[in-house]
């Protein structure tokens, strides 16, 4: 089992908050041979249409010394976790997460934008101190 990144806790903590139902932690996924996690599954009733919503969540801090570089690995974990999941889980819809101090000073960059919308993730804003979900973004 991979380590759990350091802001893990604040974002479970936030989409509970947020009215999530934790339902994995993480989620495991068996593709072609592959075991692949990902780090939280959820699930929201959905109650004017008696159904759930289901999503699965990597959460990335990008603490290190190279934003760029935590950048392109999460795009490609995101790509890989996206085929997984249309394959095995295609009701699950996949986050990206990640701190607002980092989304301010870099997500919001035309190339991130460009990056983000061409690859098709969507983001999940959070607020790592305070433990909540800033912003959903498709």
């Amino acid at each position: 089992m991979s380590a759990k990144d350091r802001f893990h806790q604040a974002v479970k903590t936030g989409l509970i908050k947020d009215g999530w139902t934790i339902t994995h932690d993480p989620l495991s996924l068996d593709f072609d041979n592959a075991r692949i996690q990902i780090d939280l599954g959820g699930e929201r009733l959905l109650a004017a249409e008696r159904s759930s919503e289901k999503i699965a969540v990597e959460v990335k801090s990008f603490l290190a010394p190279s934003t760029i570089y935590e950048f392109h690995l999460a795009v490609g974990q995101c790509f890989s976790y996206q085929i997984a999941l249309r394959s095995q889980q295609p009701e699950r819809q996949l986050y990206l997460a990640v701190p607002l101090f980092i989304y301010d000073e870099f997500f919001r960059r035309p190339f991130a934008q460009q990056t983000i919308q061409e690859a098709q993730i969507r983001l999940l804003v959070y607020e790592p101190i305070q433990e909540v979900i800033v912003q959903w973004i498709s």
